[in-house]
């Protein structure tokens, strides 16, 4: 076994709070930071099917990316599912992490890892962090970085396609156009747009974006791939069990095999 302790200041280096959103609520949301722990879950979001999953396989520390409690609540009670599914938590000594925006941003996180696997170079945040103490160290909110070599909007979809095993994907923009630089920013951010194309990218990689920033995306003449919520973070998760279990060896982790896309394509 190991002190959830441990754990937790193992994951705090790895993702630093301190890069985390100021809306956000991130840290250890539930449980003990001083029980001993001999198995870990990671997940995307903590629903009442992947509680089920944690208990049934004695899971003593559950890191899930989308924090829980992420609203002020005045009651916890049976009468929610949220309410029962944190009952039942706390029942069986489960805690619960979540690094959430501190794993979009940290240098190992999800923003870098999407450059990695789509092969950009000198990627850079898209907005580096206000933070005094992390100045210098590339850290911050999104990535950018180019292709090498350029290539078509149409071929940079069909290489996310094959990358993520999905079909089909949502795009705004020209497919013809030609794409040197790329912004990526998982989860629902559409937001960095702006960013993105004022550092001169002329596409950016996100979960998924409202109408409203579709249009405005499609006005400013900048590339849209929304590839999903769902997929454009959960890989992360995996590699996260992975990590754990390589730097823990003596615990079991792994991700939630019960997870899954709530989403469905016809």
């Amino acid at each position: 076994m190991t002190s959830c302790d441990l754990i937790l200041q193992y994951l705090q280096t790895f993702a630093p709070l301190e890069l985390a959103e100021d809306w956000d609520n991130v840290g250890l949301l539930l449980g003990k930071s001083e029980q001993d722990i001999s198995s870990v879950m990671t997940c995307l979001t903590l629903t009442p099917d992947v509680a089920t999953e944690a208990i049934e396989k004695n899971v003593g520390l559950i890191v899930t990316h989308h924090p829980i409690l992420f609203r002020a609540v005045q009651r916890i009670t049976t009468e929610t599912s949220e309410g029962a599914m944190l009952l039942d938590l706390a029942r069986n000594n489960i805690a619960v992490y979540s690094p959430h925006t501190a794993f979009d941003s940290a240098a190992r996180g999800i923003n870098q890892q999407w450059c990695e696997r789509l092969k950009l170079q000198n990627c850079l945040p898209l907005q580096s962090s206000a933070d005094q103490e992390l100045a210098g160290t590339g850290l911050g909110s999104g990535r950018m970085g180019t292709l090498t070599p350029p290539m078509l909007l149409q071929d940079f979809i069909l290489q996310i396609k094959s990358l993520l095993s999905i079909e089909p994907v949502q795009f705004v923009g020209q497919l013809d156009a030609k794409i040197s630089k790329a912004g990526i920013a998982c989860g629902a951010a559409a937001e960095y747009m702006k960013q993105a194309q004022t550092q001169g990218c002329q596409v950016l990689v996100t979960g998924e974006a409202r109408f409203h920033a579709c249009l405005e995306a499609r006005q400013r003449g900048i590339a849209l791939v929304l590839v999903g919520h769902f997929h454009s973070e959960r890989f992360a998760c995996e590699k996260l069990a992975k990590i754990l279990q390589n730097e823990f060896p003596q615990i079991h982790c792994f991700a939630s095999q019960i997870e899954s896309d709530p989403i469905n394509l016809l």
